[in-house]
């Protein structure tokens, strides 16, 4: 879903925005504006996404990482998606974001991958 960031700056706390060039098959290519709600660094990011393209108001949804040192090198990556906060409807078309999965594990290997230089086994 991932095709770039529109915006070159790091997040270096709650309230930066940052802005993604994204596509998916239902709505073909858009933006994301990113709000940064939660930020430990080497802990956890998790960010509101809403629309930059087109005028329409956040559901309020969050997506993030939560890190997890595991021993010398290593870190374990969680990815989250919260969808609390969207009419109940929607909340049932998208079966609480299991219609991600694929998505979300592609994007987690290609972290690995620019991490560690290692292309994913």
């Amino acid at each position: 879903m991932l095709r770039g960031a529109l915006t070159g700056s790091a997040v270096t706390g709650v309230g930066d925005v940052f802005v993604l060039k994204m596509y998916f098959s239902r709505f073909g290519g858009y933006e994301m504006a990113n709000e940064v709600v939660e930020f430990e660094p080497d802990q956890r990011i998790t960010w509101e996404p809403r629309r930059n393209d087109v005028d329409e108001p956040s559901w309020h949804h969050r997506w993030g990482y939560e890190l997890t040192p595991d021993g010398t090198g290593a870190t374990i990556v969680t990815e989250i998606f919260d969808c609390s906060r969207w009419p109940a409807g929607e909340r049932a078309g998208i079966e609480d974001g299991r219609i991600w999965i694929e998505a979300m594990t592609k994007t987690l290997a290609r972290l690995d991958e620019v991490c560690t230089g290692r292309a994913a086994g």
